[in-house]
């Protein structure tokens, strides 16, 4: 098998017979030899066992055919480097031992020490850099979603201890945000030199702030990452969660590639509001999953025939797999994907052709 650069392309602005696709969370509990595995080792543990770790990364890539593999890790992971200890508890999600309420607690936070505390995960990436033939997604959490976890202690629906801090005590706040953009970067700038082609910073949660106060308080800190590592080649992503809409317009000096969009907003309108900036990738409800395979192709098609009127598009769900998902739809899904983007991509052609004769 040849290598599969289709997805590489596709966030670099080149043309593309057919669209790249793949899932957020494709590596995960929705595949039954993934729950076997499972039964015999956490989350932390395959990530520890960098064999064991491109074993389940790959899982996807066989199975449904998808153009790009991401990472089988945790946006967790970095933090235990910096002096966080955390468990990723069954049905709950990262439970902080040690919260960050204080100052003291934010000055205890260590440098992050990749090569010596991660790794595994580095050694992970340089399994799948040999073994891929297709491009490797690796990923870090944005600081704000990091930050949610390690105030709140676990995961939250109103993030009030995390509001909280941001707005009472901002000088603490923006010291916690540093030191979380270093750990990032640093992060990410190991992950590109271990072999990732590309990179995604999830911001899963910062939805849950007002325009105004994600201006204030967290972009910032997400512009200083990606204009840090903007001297790597590889394509950078940023996916500001879901019901992020209205924080598109406020992107504008991200030196991302790629912007990730969740379903609430179609395609168009987020172009509209990254004024052309960036691609867009995304962004199909992951729960259209449950409904016969004529609905999931139908939400399909109406994605993809918005998708392929500009390029640095790919197509993906608006946010990640959840454990029911049905494998056989994915994989017909992805088969579906591609064959309909092919024959958009070459009628589009067709017409713009026409257009250009006069």
């Amino acid at each position: 098998m040849s290598y599969n650069d289709l997805f590489i392309r596709a966030c670099r602005g080149e043309h593309v017979d057919r669209l790249p696709v793949w899932y957020m969370r494709q590596a995960g509990r929705y595949d039954p030899d993934y729950r076997k595995i499972k039964e015999n080792y956490s989350l932390l543990e395959i990530c520890r066992q960098p064999e064991l770790a491109a074993e389940v990364t790959m899982m996807p890539v066989k199975k449904l055919g998808v153009d790009a593999a991401i990472l089988y890790s945790d946006i967790m992971n970095p933090v235990a480097s910096i002096g966080i200890d955390f468990d990723i508890v069954a049905n709950v999600g990262p439970v902080i031992d040690n919260p960050i309420r204080t100052a003291a607690d934010i000055e205890r936070l260590k440098p992050i020490d990749v090569e010596g505390d991660l790794s595994h995960v580095l050694e992970t990436i340089r399994i799948l850099d040999r073994e891929l033939k297709v491009p490797l997604i690796t990923f870090a959490g944005a600081p704000f979603t990091i930050a949610s976890y390690l105030i709140e202690g676990r995961p939250s629906k109103s993030y009030i201890k995390t509001k909280t801090m941001m707005y009472s005590e901002p000088k603490l706040w923006f010291s916690l945000m540093d030191k979380l953009g270093d750990m990032v970067i640093a992060y990410l700038r190991a992950h590109m030199a271990a072999g990732g082609k590309a990179f995604q910073l999830f911001d899963s949660w910062v939805g849950a702030l007002a325009p105004h106060d994600f201006r204030t308080y967290v972009l910032p800190t997400i512009e200083r990452i990606f204009s840090e590592l903007s001297d790597l080649p590889q394509p950078r992503i940023y996916f500001p969660g879901v019901a992020s809409g209205e924080l598109l317009p406020t992107l504008g000096n991200v030196q991302a590639d790629i912007i990730g969009l969740d379903w609430r907003i179609p395609i168009a309108e987020g172009r509209r509001r990254l004024d052309g900036k960036f691609g867009v990738q995304g962004n199909l409800d992951p729960y259209v999953l449950t409904a016969p395979m004529d609905v999931i192709k139908e939400h399909a098609k109406a994605i993809i025939d918005e998708g392929v009127k500009e390029p640095k598009y790919i197509f993906n769900l608006g946010h990640g797999l959840f454990p029911e998902a049905p494998l056989d739809k994915l994989r017909e899904l992805t088969e579906y994907v591609h064959a309909y983007s092919e024959q958009a991509i070459a009628s589009l052609g067709r017409k713009q052709e026409e257009v250009a004769r006069g």
